[in-house]
């Protein structure tokens, strides 16, 4: 890998991106519209937003980055810029650590105004505030580098959405941001531990709650961070030098 090469690439997507205002207004307004929603909604039960309240400032990113991800890879791959820019004395990984710093960049920015809204005029009160957004900014990271490597079993923009209720949707159903695992089918339960999404969940859980940070939650940190260098290896090794 080359600092320089990986640097270059973040660059180039970040300009993409600034020239794209109405993508950048979307990912960063929408999340902050559907927390004002889901205020709104529990109203009249106040424990129920701030329960899942802090959680969800973490997975929004995750949603999102995933979605953007997949479809920004695939437009590379079939527009012929990615085939020009693996043409170039460009490693793999330069390539795919490039996107993460890029849209490591817009998720922080979104984890930011997200919380700052939910934090403030929405009277959201976690225990660790910090925590909470640099969680959100690795889900982010995380959701990236899923939506990098499931882009190259899509053809078309379409089918790359249709990985969200496919890939995302199951894990959401899964996380125990709905119902607590514990309380799951015992075969759901089993699937859930083979979800990255479970572990993003819970460390959110545990950085949100009173009790202090135990070893769980630290090995949960350690799994989402293991999965998303496995999905960027694994994203690497479909870039291929020439597309078919």
């Amino acid at each position: 890998m080359s600092a320089h090469a990986t640097l270059a690439i973040a660059a180039r997507v970040l300009r993409q991106l600034r020239r794209d205002p109405r993508t950048v207004a979307l990912l960063i307004g929408v999340p902050t519209v559907l927390v004002v929603l889901l205020h709104e909604v529990f109203a009249g039960r106040e424990d129920v937003f701030q329960r899942v309240g802090g959680p969800l400032l973490g997975i929004f990113p995750f949603i999102s980055m995933f979605l953007v991800s997949s479809i920004t890879m695939l437009r590379e791959r079939v527009s012929g810029t990615l085939e020009r820019l693996m043409s170039m004395p460009l490693a793999k990984l330069d390539l795919l650590v490039g996107y993460a710093i890029a849209f490591a960049a817009l998720a922080a920015a979104q984890a930011v105004v997200v919380s700052v809204v939910a934090l403030g005029p929405l009277g959201l009160e976690v225990e660790r505030p910090v925590a909470v957004v640099a969680l959100a900014v690795g889900n982010a990271v995380l959701g990236m580098s899923l939506g990098l490597f499931v882009s190259a079993f899509a053809r078309t923009e379409f089918q790359a959405v249709q990985f969200m209720p496919a890939f995302v949707f199951p894990q959401l159903l899964l996380c125990g941001l709905l119902v607590p695992r514990d309380e799951m089918a015992a075969w759901l339960e089993a699937i859930s531990w083979l979800l990255p999404l479970t572990y993003a969940y819970d460390a959110l859980e545990r950085a949100t709650a009173v009790a202090p940070l135990d070893a769980r939650f630290w090995v949960d940190v350690a799994v989402v961070a293991c999965v998303t260098v496995a999905a960027l290896g694994a994203g690497a090794a479909t870039l291929r030098r020439r597309t078919t």
